[in-house]
């Protein structure tokens, strides 16, 4: 048996706390974790983002395709590099017309940094910069585009919808999320890992 007194002894030169090096060890630690964990919060809020915003296209689309059924009116969707809108044809006047006092339908611009790309028929459209403007006639209501203007996707009264195929990119790491329409309207939306 050991006496009590050398015991004693062995427990003071040991002693019950941690050594510097113990506590630097797990202060480092913790930092890489913390920064772990930060670096992959911020990316997920802007997948996020970018999920939100396919989402929130899909849904105008499939609010504007039941609207044009229900009324039997026809809209497009004019897309732009960094920003959308929703037309409507004027069956009267045989032009395109831009959508007012609907604020659904309104003018959008996407987050800074972020574009779309848009594919027709599998080819690349290149998208202007800024929506096409309204012609200026002499009556005050009339705001119709050029004649020759036609949006990029048609949302028709029939219930079709041309098919594409859009990609929402953020340019800072070139992450997307897809979205498309088929040829029998069906929409699907999806990121670049998929």
């Amino acid at each position: 048996m050991i006496p009590p007194d050398v015991s004693a002894a062995a427990r003071l030169r040991h002693g019950n706390g941690f050594t510097l090096i113990e506590v630097l060890v797990v202060v480092t630690i913790i930092g890489i974790i913390s920064a772990v964990v930060v670096l992959s919060v911020g990316n997920l809020g802007d997948d996020r983002e970018l999920q939100t915003e396919a989402r929130r296209i899909t849904s105008l689309i499939e609010m504007a395709s039941d609207e044009a059924t229900l009324q039997g009116r026809d809209f497009g969707l004019e897309l732009l590099q960094s920003g959308y809108r929703f037309v409507e044809y004027d069956a009267l006047t045989g032009q395109w017309s831009e959508v007012f006092g609907d604020e659904l339908m309104r003018l959008r611009q996407l987050a800074q940094d972020t574009e779309f790309d848009l594919f027709l028929e599998d080819r690349r459209v290149l998208l202007d910069i800024d929506a096409a403007d309204s012609a200026q006639n002499d009556a005050a209501d009339d705001n119709y585009l050029s004649e020759a203007y036609l949006p990029h996707i048609l949302i028709l009264s029939s219930g079709d919808i041309t098919p594409f195929r859009l990609e929402i990119v953020r340019n800072t790491d070139r992450s997307s999320v897809s979205l498309g329409v088929s040829a029998n309207g069906e929409i699907t939306v999806g990121t670049d890992d998929d």
